[in-house]
């Protein structure tokens, strides 16, 4: 099959693909019909092309790809004047709701496709398709004695919606279905057309919970559209940003986790970590999640020299605590038997469908933008990539921890590394496309956009971690009790407004 003894930008050539002027950091090409299908077949052949992204806009649409052997990105674009084009989700699994959200958000046809129900679209869309106005049809599942256990979309205590369908036998999940959607915000028809600093305040509301990750997503992809880059105190900036969130983010799931197996204590003491670095944040760049402070062209604010201090004082107090924490919930049974060997994912799967972050990590897919795809100041900073294979509760616990203690390292690095200089630069108002891959908490975040000769977004693309962790949760639950969804749930933690933009 053509390709499959290739790498990605080679069978592209080979494929007669052709080359998009104007895209930074990595190639766009475009492909007819024809070649679309080569690329359908190829992925098929091949488990070393990562599907990171495919999304659509009038008329087009576009796939993002993974090179994992040789750490290489590459856009594919077919042009859709009759808004069909061969489905992707035959080759991989990701592409299954992906092609869904671009039917309801630009009535897309995936020809082929694995499932053509729709998915953002509850048919109460003004403007919508008739897949999404007849009723929704859930999968069917087979068996004597089988009852559903429906759970939401509301829920109880502070939890975005999402609908959870369990099929079960007494207490063992067969079947878990989701169904998502209900805070779509329609971030990127909000985003088209607007002044490159109204779309970054938008990109930094994607996920609030990762605020950082998605506005510096976006401004790497305006920054290389336009072929610019951020000054060098600004990338440390970014960077002491992003592993404060990390790091903040991590104390939360964990104690998270642990209260849901009935240990609160944990949760407790993470709690107030987590708020000490909330605070910390706060008093360093004046906003406990650091929200608009990540903009194209560099950082809204500097470092409040009087924060530095205390937030060394809190690497130091975290680097005595978090072996604290872990020793607690290593050495309690009853945390033990409730994490350990439960809501497994497969490392399989989780390459399939190409999962980063502490899902992946947990599974044995090694994948880190930070190392992988290095941009600055990552590229000089040193620090590891814990990675587990038993793809468990238990395994995505750890890896938290130890991306905890990594994170702590970097934050020193940082400070003591912290160039002087301009936190930002002015963009100039010009056309170009770009795209960016950064590593939030939860894993990658994808951005690509597209500016106009005034320099506003002419088209965006913000894509959370979330959209290839959500379909692994269905798979993780199988075979487990009930009981234990909600701590199978709380070990993805993916996000909801993420992924329903």
């Amino acid at each position: 099959m053509p390709g499959q003894a290739r790498d990605l930008r080679s069978f592209l050539t080979v494929a007669g693909a052709r080359l998009a002027a104007a895209h930074r950091p990595w190639p766009r090409f475009t492909v007819d019909l024809a070649g679309w299908r080569r690329l359908a077949e190829a992925l098929a052949g091949t488990e070393t092309w990562a599907l990171l992204d495919l999304w659509g806009e009038p008329e087009q649409v576009h796939a993002a790809l993974l090179d994992e052997a040789a750490n290489a990105v590459a856009v594919v674009s077919l042009a859709c004047p009759d808004r069909h084009f061969p489905a992707l989700s035959g080759a991989r699994p990701a592409a299954v709701r992906l092609e869904r959200a671009m039917r309801d958000l630009f009535a897309l046809e995936a020809d082929g496709a694995a499932d053509k129900r729709a998915w953002l679209d509850h048919g109460k869309w003004p403007v919508g398709g008739e897949h999404a106005k007849a009723p929704y049809e859930y999968l069917p599942v087979e068996g004597e004695g089988l009852h559903v256990i429906p759970v939401g979309p509301v829920h109880a205590g502070i939890i975005e919606p999402g609908y959870f369908r369990f099929a079960a036998s007494g207490e063992t999940v067969v079947r878990l279905e989701e169904r998502l959607g209900y805070v779509h915000k329609g971030i990127e028809g909000l985003m088209a057309g607007r002044p490159i600093a109204e779309a970054a305040k938008l990109a930094a509301r994607v996920s609030g919970d990762s605020a950082v990750a998605h506005s510096l997503a976006f401004a790497r992809a305006v920054e290389a559209a336009l072929g610019t880059e951020a000054p060098a105190r600004a990338h440390y900036l970014r960077a002491l940003m992003a592993e404060l969130e990390r790091v903040a983010n991590h104390l939360g799931d964990f104690g998270a986790i642990c209260n849901d197996v009935s240990f609160p204590l944990i949760h407790a003491h993470c709690g107030a970590w987590r708020e000490r670095v909330l605070r910390a944040a706060d008093a360093a760049f004046g906003h406990r999640l650091m929200m608009d402070r990540v903009v194209p062209g560099g950082v809204a604010r500097d470092i409040d020299p009087a924060a530095a201090p205390g937030i060394r004082a809190l690497v130091l107090d975290l680097r005595h605590e978090v072996p604290r924490l872990a020793s607690v919930y290593e050495e309690k049974a009853s945390i033990q038997d409730r994490t350990v060997a439960t809501g497994v994912v497969s490392p399989a799967l989780v390459r399939r469908f190409a999962a980063g972050g502490f899902v992946g990590r947990g599974a044995g897919r090694a994948f880190d933008a930070r190392r992988n795809a290095p941009y600055p100041p990552y590229d000089k900073l040193a620090f590891d990539v814990p990675v587990l294979a038993e793809g468990d509760v238990d395994a995505r616990a750890w890896i938290r921890l130890r991306e905890i203690e990594q994170s702590l390292g970097l934050i020193g690095q940082v400070l003591d590394a912290l160039p002087e200089g301009p936190i930002a630069l002015s963009l100039p108002a010009a056309a170009g496309e770009g795209a960016a891959l950064v590593e939030g908490f939860r894993g990658e975040v994808f951005a690509w956009v597209r500016l106009d000769a005034e320099g506003r977004v002419a088209r965006a693309r913000p894509r959370d971690p979330s959209w290839l962790q959500w379909p692994l949760l269905e798979a993780a639950v199988r075979d487990n009790i009930v009981a234990d969804f909600p701590v199978c749930n709380k070990s993805f933690n993916c996000s909801y407004s993420g992924h329903d933009l």
